[in-house]
């Protein structure tokens, strides 16, 4: 994307003579190439001001400065020297997310509409409850895989985001709980817009800026990633054994019924998907969590209740039943309470734990599978 300075300045220097043409141009390609300063490394950044004669120690404070204090502007660094703010400011820049529309719910959540540095959006919602505050995050702007009830999968996927844009959004809205509720933020959980796994680089090192000490200092038990269901993903995810949690948007469970709404699920079998959350359970020894959405006649029978158990005894998991919030573009509708709690009363007979979740803050689409990126 070509900044308008640039193309305000292209047309004058058109205007001028070759030879200052030829100057205005050098002046205005150093604007241009300004790189992200929280794409380099501690190592990178020391070396940079080595360079320029300044003191090796001066990398670790401004590394702070950007990951643990997160600031969002040169400025901010306060026990760095002018001269040396400036130097950073000539040559880098930091490309931090804004929060461009804020809507708070009547059950207090607060969806947000994040501007990236590139003017795309992506959505993240503050859910508070009486036990914690949770962060919902975006992974990327739009999604490539079309779920039949999730607003997002209506849209088309324009890009990843980056790590520092990810842990952008934990910061505002770890600060909206402190701004709103006076509450710290205690859960993150990747369940915007994007599928995280498709996204797997640029997670990781998300999690890692979270949970670092030289970075937020969350525990990694505090964060929960979910999966429209990528098998050799998540057997990566085992590999790495990583320290987060995981959950699967599972919905069905059987493969007919699951790739008439989730058309992953034709690449990704239910049999792929076992086999792999096995394997990140004997990695990593974390219990996996379950999504289940119920509707109306469609997945909500004792029938289905028997084939989720059939699926869920294989590994040490719970199911999460979660209320459908319905969305424009699909004609799908919850069950009734009744048979809810039938299909709720079958699992616990069977030793599941099971826990029924209410939507938050349906009334400003900020509830599960309605993020879209929406600006008024």
């Amino acid at each position: 994307m070509i900044p308008q300075t640039f193309l305000r300045n292209f047309v004058k220097i058109n205007q001028k003579s070759k030879d200052e043409n030829l100057c205005s141009f050098f002046v205005i390609m150093e604007t241009i190439v300004k790189k992200d300063i929280r794409k380099q490394s501690i190592a990178q950044i020391k070396d940079f001001l080595a360079e320029h004669k300044e003191q090796a120690f001066r990398a670790k404070q401004v590394y702070e400065w950007l990951w643990k204090k997160s600031v969002q502007s040169f400025e901010e660094m306060t026990n760095l020297s002018l001269k040396t703010r400036e130097l950073l400011a000539e040559h880098f820049e930091i490309r931090a997310v804004k929060v461009a529309e804020k809507q708070v719910s009547s059950d207090r959540t607060i969806k947000s509409s994040f501007e990236l540095y590139d003017k795309n959006l992506v959505e993240g919602v503050l859910i508070p409850a009486d036990d914690r505050m949770t962060a919902c995050v975006s992974s990327q702007v739009g999604c490539s895989l079309t779920c039949k009830f999730c607003a997002t999968g209506y849209m088309d996927r324009k890009r990843n985001l980056d790590p520092a844009e990810i842990y952008d959004q934990v910061v505002r809205i770890r600060d909206q709980a402190e701004s709103h509720y006076q509450t710290p933020l205690t859960n993150i959980v990747y369940m915007g817009m994007g599928e995280p796994l498709l996204n797997y680089a640029n997670v990781i090192e998300s999690v890692n800026y979270i949970t670092s000490p030289e970075g937020l200092g969350m525990s990694p038990k505090r964060i929960t990633v979910s999966t429209a269901g990528i098998a050799k993903m998540i057997t990566k995810l085992g590999d790495d054994e990583v320290k987060f949690n995981l959950a699967l948007s599972l919905h069905a469970a059987n493969d007919e019924k699951r790739n008439q709404i989730m058309p992953i699920n034709e690449s990704n079998t239910l049999e792929a998907l076992k086999e792999a959350l096995l394997h990140f359970y004997k990695k990593t020894g974390s219990r996996i969590t379950l999504e289940y959405i119920l509707f109306y006649k469609f997945n909500d029978t004792l029938d289905d209740a028997k084939e989720l158990w059939e699926f869920a005894k294989q590994f040490p998991c719970k199911i999460n039943i979660i209320e459908y919030n319905p969305i424009a573009e699909a004609n799908y509708t919850n069950t009734d309470p009744q048979t809810l709690s039938k299909f709720a009363t079958y699992l616990e007979g069977k030793n599941m734990v099971v826990n029924v979740r209410r939507s938050r803050g349906k009334d400003i689409d900020a509830a599960c599978g309605q993020l879209a990126g929406k600006k008024k």
